[in-house]
């Protein structure tokens, strides 16, 4: 049997060790980032997500004193990017632009999708949602979506329509809309936002359903025209564009959001940590005007939070893309 003296010692060893794992992890979470992070963003340069995360980026750079590098790594409607930060090492060095695609969408879409947002991502912080906007080249004939609709009905099969790929909640937006008001429009999909909207300022394909917040300055200077957003309520950056809702299809509302997430089993701590810092960015009044004058609807709030909402966006979208018939082998 153990001594009094021999359990004693037993315990202050006990206590010792469990304290020096504390002041260790402690430790690492203060440290934290001791050397440069990456943002994936999983999409081409110039589209939303990627200027969202630029943003973001440049600001973790000042506040957590290492370069935060976005790396754009493209392709399959964002699920290559984001599936090499599903497999990356969990340790806060490889972090993801999350959005509605990638992280929603593109689960139900690919019969064979590499990972899966709930089980293979630590959700970090929700930046912003904001509305898609149906717009088309100034050279088309169609001044409000009811017109569009009726072009389209006149013509079915004749007019095109541009998205960010063939899982962008643009490309599905347009899909639910079309169901609702039965017109047939080609859909041409391309490798992110950057691409589609050359063609569509270009003529090339004459609608394109879009982040509001890429189609805003093209729509001010009369390069692009709004027909209508996808929210519920009309957007304060396009004060004079009806929703779809009111343009025809009652109850209608598909919104895009952008967020930070981690591998994984990433440390709570450090999950923490940045959780905190882009609060602390978005909180900021000049960069939270900058968001809210391009129409989003600035969101932050708890880890727990945006796993939550991921789930549910998982499932809302989910149902979408199945009733709409999409898919990609």
């Amino acid at each position: 049997m153990l001594t009094s003296a021999r359990l004693a010692a037993g315990l202050v060893a006990a206590v010792l060790a469990l304290s020096a794992a504390l002041v260790a992890a402690q430790g690492a979470a203060t440290a934290y980032p001791a050397k440069p992070v990456r943002i994936i963003v999983p999409f081409p340069p110039g589209g939303s997500t990627d200027v969202m995360g630029r943003r973001i980026a440049q600001e973790l750079t000042k506040s957590l004193g290492q370069p935060f590098v976005v790396e754009n790594r493209s392709g399959m409607n964002g699920s290559i990017g984001s599936d090499a930060v599903a497999k990356a090492a969990p340790d806060g060095y490889t972090l993801l632009v999350a959005g509605v695609g990638t992280n929603a969408i593109n689960q139900a879409l690919y019969p064979n999708h590499p990972y899966e947002t709930v089980r293979d991502f630590a959700p970090i912080v929700l930046f912003a949602e904001g509305p898609n906007v149906v717009v088309v080249n100034p050279g088309f004939p169609a001044k409000t979506l009811p017109e569009l609709v009726a072009m389209a009905k006149a013509k079915p099969g004749h007019y095109a329509f541009a998205s960010n790929g063939n899982g962008s909640s643009g490309r599905l937006a347009m899909e639910m809309i079309e169901q609702a008001t039965g017109i047939d429009l080609v859909h041409i999909p391309y490798r992110g936002g950057g691409p589609a909207m050359q063609d569509v300022l270009g003529g090339q394909v004459p609608i394109y359903v879009t982040n509001q917040d890429a189609a805003l300055p093209h729509v001010k200077a009369s390069k692009l025209r709004a027909l209508a957003v996808t929210s519920a309520q009309r957007n304060p950056a396009y004060p004079d564009v009806p929703t779809v809702a009111e343009s025809g299809v009652p109850g209608f509302s598909a919104v895009s959001w952008f967020g930070l997430a981690a591998p994984a089993k990433t440390p709570r701590d450090i999950v923490d940590k940045l959780n905190a810092e882009v609060a602390k960015v978005l909180g900021r009044p000049e960069f939270r005007k900058q968001l809210e004058e391009q129409g989003f609807v600035v969101a932050a709030g708890t880890p727990e939070e945006f796993g939550a909402f991921m789930k549910n966006e998982v499932d809302k979208w989910g149902k979408a893309v199945k009733a709409s018939g999409a898919t990609i082998d």
